[in-house]
């Protein structure tokens, strides 16, 4: 196996353009991920958007259907390049790694910011939810979605209590580097960061999935792989 991502740990090169077609319609991101955290957003008509490590632009097009007015940071050159290819000029694209500041970006000037599946990524998590809670509006929201500490556990094994970085393989040709952590761990960075927690949820996948992978939907109807959270800034 080969490792390709950015130091941000987005997918990029041949990983990145797979990914960029895997997410449009694979069950655990169109059926599952997605639905729960457009579910969290809610009504964002005219809100400021911060989509960090927004990929293919997915979201984003989400986001721009529902009347909101989004940015997205992406760290890997092929997801940016696809996010762009599906949105053109809708939306302001910036390249980006999250594992530096956000100093670009004025203080208080998004009424939310939307991290999908690319917590457990990160290094770099402390400053990242600093950053993330300066350029919110007092008032406004975080969410995000990560593995499953359930799952993590599953993956790695040993014991659940682990926290640490590890491999995850995707496919045969790749792996991804992941931080598995126990549930009071990652609730303890959150709210450290002064984040408040309005809404957990454990995702469930749409009826749909049924049709296109019986025994993924039924996996996924009884297994927990991701974890989705809204939060606030006070």
């Amino acid at each position: 196996m080969t490792s390709q991502e950015t130091s941000s740990g987005v997918f990029d090169g041949d990983m990145g353009r797979w990914y960029a077609s895997h997410a449009t319609d694979s069950v655990y991101n169109a059926y599952y991920d997605r639905p729960a955290l457009l579910d969290l957003i809610g009504p964002c008509r005219g809100l400021r958007v911060l989509d960090a490590g927004c990929g293919a632009g997915h979201y984003l097009a989400e986001l721009i259907q529902r009347g909101a007015e989004p940015t997205g940071l992406e760290g890997g050159a092929e997801l940016l390049a696809s996010a762009r290819e599906r949105l053109g000029d809708a939306v302001d694209l910036r390249a980006h790694d999250l594992e530096k500041p956000l100093d670009f970006l004025a203080d208080a000037s998004f009424d939310g910011v939307l991290l999908a599946l690319v917590y457990h990524h990160i290094d770099a998590r402390a400053q990242l939810l600093a950053e993330i809670r300066r350029v919110l509006r007092p008032g406004g929201w975080l969410v995000l979605s990560t593995f499953h500490p359930t799952r993590s556990w599953q993956l790695f094994g040993g014991s659940y209590f682990t926290t640490g970085k590890a491999e995850t393989a995707l496919l045969d040709e790749w792996t991804a580097p992941v931080w598995r952590m126990p549930l009071e761990v990652l609730f303890t960075e959150l709210l450290t960061a002064g984040f408040v927690v309005e809404q957990v949820r454990e995702p469930r996948p749409l009826p749909e999935a049924a049709a296109l992978n019986e025994r993924m939907y039924r996996k996924l109807s009884t297994e927990p792989k991701f974890l989705a959270l809204r939060l606030r800034r006070p």
